[in-house]
């Protein structure tokens, strides 16, 4: 009997062009820092940025450029290039669902994963995450006479504070809700926190009876001294929420836990309370 022919799947074939046009887009970009570095390069440690002067007007030409005229030249054609391949792999993505370009290679130039709904500003009342079995009032918590932000007092350990310098969650930026993991006693409100995994749901309930539901998006642990601030309060795309505890070694004084464990995650619905 003879042996079929094995074909390729349209998938893997898909997959093996995508990976070659991003190897020939990581090329492409080393030339495009080199051209660039290359024009902007001087000798001089000290020498200053000279001024613009304005275009001088050329005389009208006709559109046919005689033979042997100059070039756009290499950084014109590497950056049209570079274009090119961005379109290229842009489409490979929607094809493959493979992710070939860094974020912030193409900032702005990918659609958000799904539309997302926006709130009017409405303090948070309550805190629901099924998957910790959290069910905990919310308070306001302002700055800390150190300039952090704030902590419920330890008796409200089993309470989370809404930070109320910041959007309210559903508005525009990302909301703040802190809460303790534990005290001298037991577990507090955000114990279980690292636990959470992307795709969980935590809904919260505003003051004017909507319930903002955020889906998170990641799990991070930073030291307190190495908080990526602009990670964390800077990201005004759409209504975020950022859910704050402590984690990792315990070192006792002022500090308590070494590191803070950071929730990430992004408003997808509301509803009425």
């Amino acid at each position: 009997m003879a042996r079929a022919r094995s074909r390729t799947p349209r998938s893997d074939r898909l997959r093996a062009t995508a990976r070659l046009v991003a190897r020939a887009a990581g090329r492409l970009r080393r030339v495009a820092g080199h051209a660039v570095a290359a024009s902007v390069s001087t000798t001089d440690p000290v020498a200053h940025t000279a001024p613009v002067r304005p275009a001088t007007r050329r005389p009208y030409r006709p559109l046919s450029r005689r033979v042997g005229a100059p070039g756009p030249g290499l950084p014109v054609m590497v950056v049209a290039g570079l274009m090119v391949l961005i379109v290229a792999l842009l489409g490979a993505e929607r094809v493959t669902g493979l992710s070939l370009l860094p974020d912030r290679f193409i900032a702005g130039l990918r659609p958000p994963p799904r539309g997302f709904p926006v709130l009017p500003a409405s303090p948070p009342t309550r805190i629901v995450i099924d998957r910790i079995e959290v069910r905990a009032p919310v308070h306001h918590v302002g700055i800390a006479a150190d300039g952090s932000i704030g902590v419920p007092d330890a008796a409200r350990a089993q309470e989370a504070g809404w930070y109320d310098q910041g959007p309210t969650p559903g508005q525009y930026g990302p909301a703040v809700i802190v809460g303790h993991v534990d005290t001298s006693t037991g577990p507090a409100v955000f114990h279980g926190l690292r636990e959470l995994r992307d795709g969980d749901e935590v809904e919260v309930t505003r003051e004017d009876g909507k319930v903002a539901v955020f889906e998170v998006d990641r799990v991070q642990r930073h030291g307190k001294e190495r908080l990526p601030v602009d990670e964390i309060y800077g990201d005004f795309s759409r209504p975020n929420l950022r859910l704050i505890t402590c984690g990792g070694r315990w070192v006792g004084g002022d500090t308590g836990y070494a590191d803070n464990v950071v929730v990430y995650a992004s408003l997808v619905r509301t509803r009425d309370g």
